[in-house]
């Protein structure tokens, strides 16, 4: 070996001896490593933004997302996502849509300041309005639209497309809703038995999204007149897959209260605990809320919940839930399934799960102990016997637990005792991000972009 050689393999074993090691979950320098790839920071690596409003029965939010070409998720400061919220929702005004647009400038500019000014005429940024604006009658809906079109247009040079702004049908939010759970999880171009199911409870709707088999999907019947397709069909990470989905309106949170004191009308009504006598608003009907003399009652508020459920009307399929609507057969693709939003909520109000965790593993007869014990409690008693609970809620607490009891156990058919997991937020990457429809329409909205991986699309 020559003395030029000898003195070129002693400076590569000094060099690599003086190197520090690092881990693979560190920042190094400008090189950002994730659980998958390492990202060069450099002026030729692309990443865009995407900015989805909720506009939602109680409130809206903003979601603010951050992806790389591949589609994962980048960090947004300290956070994987931006998420504010403000309160009421876009259907509360009704009869001013000009004050609805108004309502969500402070949402604009907190998503605005955290997406760098030469980005955000290439930053996508959509509405989609849920059960609320579903509910209004006449024009209400398009002229509130309308006004955030306006807005939006005058206000942000955010990347406004015209179908942006729009009543996101239920099928749609709940298709979304899937896609962003198992997005999280990991699950994305997996086969159907790897895959989670979710029931997401609002305030206006309840939707259930779950993966099935292509025959299946070619046998799926009709739905009944007005309602969409049960099958929505889309492409995700290179796999084809066939999703149950259904939104069944007036069966929310809040709107299923409304449905429970309708069954009563003006009389007492066995789900409202003793010592209340009020009226409760639902969009902008007031109902008889009024305790019977002996109080609340487990098995008579399920009665109650079971005819506002409509679980005996009759249904022209082998499978059904409530109110005559196929329930999709079932399969692998609902063998793990997640509940989340108002289910969520409630069991960590009634102490059904530990307030601490973003998720937790529970079973709906858990919701039955629950019920029954907070149909025993007093008005008066309420405050202090559920103190997470709030306020307005205290007067419904048995009814609210007791209609989730029904609605997963008679309406969805599930059995008892079957595991299900009640969540929040989905650890990913080693940060919680919450699990919820608009990061879905934000990873179908990034790859429609050029030079973005087409993780998703529909057919």
């Amino acid at each position: 070996m020559t003395k030029n050689n000898m003195n070129f393999l002693t400076f590569v074993t000094v060099l690599l001896f003086i190197l520090p090691a690092t881990s693979s979950s560190q920042y190094l320098g400008n090189n950002l490593l994730t659980h998958r790839k390492i990202f060069l920071k450099k002026d030729n690596i692309i990443t865009s933004y995407a900015v989805i409003f909720d506009g939602g029965s109680t409130g809206t939010r903003v979601h603010v997302f951050h992806f790389d070409q591949n589609l994962d998720l980048l960090p947004i400061g300290d956070s994987l996502e931006l998420n504010k919220k403000i309160t009421p929702g876009l259907s509360a005004y009704e009869d001013d849509p000009e004050q609805a647009a108004e309502s969500l400038i402070p949402l604009l500019e907190e998503a605005e300041s955290v997406v760098p000014e030469d980005l955000r005429p290439n930053t996508p940024v959509r509405l989609g309005a849920t059960a609320g604006l579903r509910l209004l009658k006449g024009n209400a809906s398009e002229q509130i639209l309308q006004a955030v079109r306006d807005m939006l247009s005058n206000r942000s040079t955010l990347n406004l497309q015209s179908d942006a702004v729009t009543i996101l049908d239920g099928n749609q939010e709940a298709a979304y809703m899937w896609v962003a759970l198992n997005y999280l999880l990991g699950n994305l171009g997996k086969v159907i038995s790897k895959t989670v199911g979710v029931a997401d409870l609002g305030g206006g709707s309840v939707q259930m999204a779950y993966a099935v088999s292509k025959n299946t999907a070619k046998n799926a019947p009709q739905p009944p007149e007005g309602e969409e397709s049960y099958i929505k069909t889309l492409v995700l990470n290179g796999k084809t897959y066939d999703l149950y989905v259904h939104s069944y309106l007036h069966f929310g949170k809040e709107a299923s209260r409304a449905e429970m004191l309708k069954v009563t009308g003006d009389s007492a009504n066995p789900c409202i605990l003793a010592g209340y006598n009020g009226t409760y608003t639902y969009s902008g009907v007031k109902y008889k809320a009024l305790a019977s003399t002996s109080g609340s009652n487990f098995d008579k508020c399920r009665e109650v919940a079971l005819k506002a459920l409509k679980v005996n009307e009759p249904c022209p399929h082998q499978n059904c839930t409530f109110g005559g609507i196929w329930n999709g057969g079932g399969g692998s693709g609902q063998k793990v399934l997640y509940v989340t939003t108002s289910f969520y909520y409630l069991v960590i109000q009634a102490g059904i799960a530990d307030a601490s965790k973003t998720s937790s593993k529970v079973y709906p007869a858990e919701f039955k102990a629950a019920a029954k014990r907070a149909c025993q409690v007093k008005f008066e008693d309420a405050q202090s016997t559920y103190p997470l609970m709030m306020e307005d809620a205290l007067p419904y607490i048995c009814m609210d637990i007791t209609y989730q009891y029904t609605l997963l156990v008679d309406g969805f058919g599930l059995d008892p005792w079957k595991e299900i997991i009640v969540a929040n937020e989905i650890e990913y990457q080693g940060a919680l991000v919450e699990g919820a429809w608009p990061l879905g329409s934000a990873i179908e909205a990034i790859s429609s972009l050029p030079k973005f991986n087409k993780l998703m699309y529909f057919i």
